[in-house]
């Protein structure tokens, strides 16, 4: 990184402090979109000083902007994605967002996973260890955000013989709400509780709450756990990055794109996920395998 862009050692550790309200993922996607930017800014031939300048800094983004989606050929979605983490630096920099308008995007549903990719994140999870495939099937059929995931402790969970319920007391914005447990993930979780219990460094420190540890017996971090489901996804076949098949976020989009397709309306699905309505009705929306199935249900005269 350009040494008059010294600014970004102090975003970087800024956006890495424990505690940090951003996902893992997105933090790491910012960071990568951000010191792309920079890099481009160093050989970018521009007028005034886009860090210190608003005007300059609203050329730069719409010049970047047409960069990004002219030379780079980066779809609408992934320019606005790089547009955001943008913005987000120049506000953590004292300068402000900048005056560059998004892309008009498909009206399309979240990125999700196929069935066939379904089917192989379960079978990798289902060989992994006892916490890292309880984690796996968390993620997969209750939808929590990476660090609602492992901010869970042990008494967030209502388990009996038949049913259970999952408890995300502070999601975000604040919202509290109860997800009832899959059969498999009730399973699941009764088995990664029971060992749980036998490790000696359960009952010490915030090993005595939270439900996943790490191998200090302290709480799982958030970039760890996206580390595990990551490489559950890897070792799956699926391929990982914020422009690609899987991210942990995927597997909410992928709940709540089965919930709607299934005819479960869009309220329930936005008390179970967290989302607002409105956010919640995307799910509605076709995805990119309905269109493909539309074009290939025409008629063929061979």
């Amino acid at each position: 990184m350009p040494e008059r862009y010294a600014g970004f050692a102090g975003y970087t550790a800024a956006m890495t402090k424990p505690g940090f309200p951003l996902d893992a993922d997105t933090v790491t996607n910012y960071l990568s979109r951000v010191r792309q930017y920079l890099a481009w800014l160093d050989i970018a031939a521009l007028d005034g000083d886009p860090l210190t300048d608003p005007a300059a800094r609203d050329w730069a983004a719409r010049d970047y902007r047409a960069h990004l989606l002219t030379v780079l050929k980066r779809k609408p979605a992934t320019v606005n994605a790089h547009l955001t983490a943008i913005d987000d630096f120049n506000r953590r920099i004292g300068l402000g967002p900048a005056a560059a308008k998004r892309l008009g995007l498909p009206n399309l549903a979240p990125r999700a996973l196929d069935q066939r990719a379904q089917v192989r994140f379960l079978r990798e999870a289902e060989r992994s260890p006892a916490r890292d495939r309880a984690m796996a099937y968390t993620a997969f059929y209750a939808g929590p955000r990476i660090h609602e995931l492992v901010a869970l402790n042990v008494d967030d969970l209502r388990i009996s013989a038949r049913k259970g319920v999952l408890i995300v007391r502070m999601g975000k914005g604040g919202k509290y709400r109860e997800i009832p447990l899959h059969p498999k993930l009730r399973a699941e979780l009764q088995t990664w509780l029971t060992e749980r219990a036998m490790l000696p460094s359960a009952g010490t420190g915030t090993g005595s709450v939270a439900l996943f540890l790490n191998a200090r017996g302290g709480r799982l971090s958030a970039r760890a756990a996206t580390g595990v489901l990551n490489g559950i996804a890897d070792r799956a076949g699926l391929t990982v990055g914020a422009d690609e098949d899987f991210t942990t976020h995927v597997l909410r989009h992928t709940l709540g794109t089965t919930l709607a397709r299934r005819g479960v309306d869009v309220v329930t699905i936005a008390e179970l996920l967290g989302h607002s309505l409105e956010t919640a009705r995307r799910y509605t929306l076709p995805t990119h395998a309905d269109r493909q199935a539309a074009i290939d249900s025409l008629t063929v005269d061979e």
